[in-house]
């Protein structure tokens, strides 16, 4: 029989006198980050212990040889939940604690393979050993041997190395081992905040809540700005970018969200005769706000949901005249997606069903029958020069709002039914 291993205490939670249920989380890109890596895994554990808020108990976070322990007085399946909206970790799996002996390892192994056979007659298994502690009595080979002959032994479960129906993964470390048998894909990418900050333009249909994803994947941590067409159209648009955005903020600690009525200044460069540049002339208006703002709030980037060729104002001319009007660089994560890819990820994310609902577009409002395609930018300029522009953004951010969504829920509304602004412009 190989011999026990030494008992010694470990680090960060109590090490388990039997087995002890936790969860492991692995990381993503952020464990290839060289030098960088302690900043990347400690931002990593913030945002893990945001979404950890609430919980309902005690939780503990540990850092164990290129994985992170999460445990606590909660259920395993609640920790698992919130782990797994985390960006960063690119699998979470269920486990149990048990000491580094290879009689505990083997028995655990046992309880849970008998647990399952009862649900899932005829299963076959497989164990992978990782021996973190190179101390250990046995090799990474030796002791799935010896753990996988207990189990067939006693259970009469099949091996099967190359597709099993459950495989069994064995953490060996010093003073604690870590046995899981279930494996959940995480969010992957950068944790959220390494990257910086930018001003998410958030629209009410599938493009722009899924480019905000994708920019928080990056790292980026996300703001969002929504333009209504107020006073022209009713709040329909507001309470659908309230509710993407409190979806969006289950990534990240919690967005701020701006909104800002752009219906009047819309009607001005309909009155300038825009004409066909209407839509571009808008959107125009739209990154020379949110550029603004943007610098008020310390964001450093724009991100916007087009993609290219989608729609008549996303050609390529009609970007780059709308970029000339932004002061920072504008960032479109979806410029060579297809609408159903889009489609397929909102859903995924669980944006989707917010995006599906009926609103009314401020992107529709004054626009002509025929939207040009190539509107070049002296063309644009000569209608934005019979308006006092700077004027006209000075006044949309002062009438601008600042909502919290997801992170002061439980305070008061207002006369929308929406959580109450925090002032015009909330501060970096």
């Amino acid at each position: 029989m190989p011999r026990q291993q030494p008992k010694a205490p470990a680090g960060g939670a109590s090490r388990p006198s039997g087995p002890a249920p936790c969860v492991l989380l692995k990381p993503g890109e952020a464990f290839l980050k060289g030098r960088n890596r302690d900043r990347f895994e400690q931002r990593l554990h913030d945002n893990l212990r945001y979404a950890l808020r609430g919980v309902g108990g005690s939780t503990w976070i540990k850092s164990s040889q290129n994985v992170t322990v999460l445990g606590g007085q909660v259920p395993v399946g609640e920790l698992v939940e919130r782990a797994r909206r985390v960006i960063g970790f690119s699998a979470v799996e269920p486990a149990v604690r048990v000491p580094s002996t290879v009689e505990d390892i083997a028995a655990t192994v046992l309880d849970a393979l008998d647990g399952l056979r009862a649900r899932r007659p005829g299963l076959t298994f497989a164990v992978r050993a990782r021996r973190r502690d190179k101390d250990f009595s046995l090799t990474s080979t030796e002791l799935e041997r010896y753990v996988g002959g207990v189990v067939h032994g006693t259970l009469g479960l099949p091996v099967d190395l190359r597709d099993p129906d459950v495989r069994v993964s064995v953490e060996v470390g010093r003073h604690e081992t870590y046995v899981s048998w279930e494996r959940h894909k995480g969010q992957g990418g950068l944790p959220v905040g390494t990257s910086g900050r930018a001003l998410v333009l958030l629209s009410g249909g599938y493009d722009s809540p899924v480019a905000g994803y994708r920019a928080m994947r990056r790292g980026l941590r996300c703001d969002f700005v929504h333009f209504t067409g107020a006073p022209y159209t009713n709040a329909a648009s507001v309470y659908k970018a309230y509710a993407l955005a409190r979806e969006l903020n289950r990534y990240q600690p919690a967005g701020r969200l701006h909104v800002i009525a752009l219906g009047t200044a819309q009607k001005q460069l309909a009155i300038a005769g825009a004409g066909k540049y209407q839509v571009v002339a808008q959107r125009r208006l739209m990154v020379r706000a949110a550029s603004a703002l943007a610098r008020r709030t310390g964001a450093e980037a724009l991100v916007t949901g087009d993609s290219l060729g989608q729609v008549a104002s996303q050609t390529l001319t009609n970007l780059a005249t709308i970029d000339e009007a932004a002061t920072l660089p504008v960032l479109r994560p979806l410029l060579g997606w297809e609408k159903q890819e889009i489609i397929d990820e909102a859903r995924a994310i669980g944006t989707a069903p917010v995006s599906v609902l009926p609103d009314e577009d401020c992107c529709k409002l004054l626009a002509p029958g025929h939207v040009s395609t190539r509107a070049q930018l002296p063309d644009v300029q000569r209608v934005e020069k019979r308006l006092d522009m700077d004027e006209v953004i000075e006044g949309l951010l002062r009438a601008a709002q600042c909502l919290r969504p997801g992170a002061d829920d439980a305070g008061g509304g207002d006369a929308t039914g929406l959580p109450a602004a925090a002032g015009p412009v909330c501060g970096a």
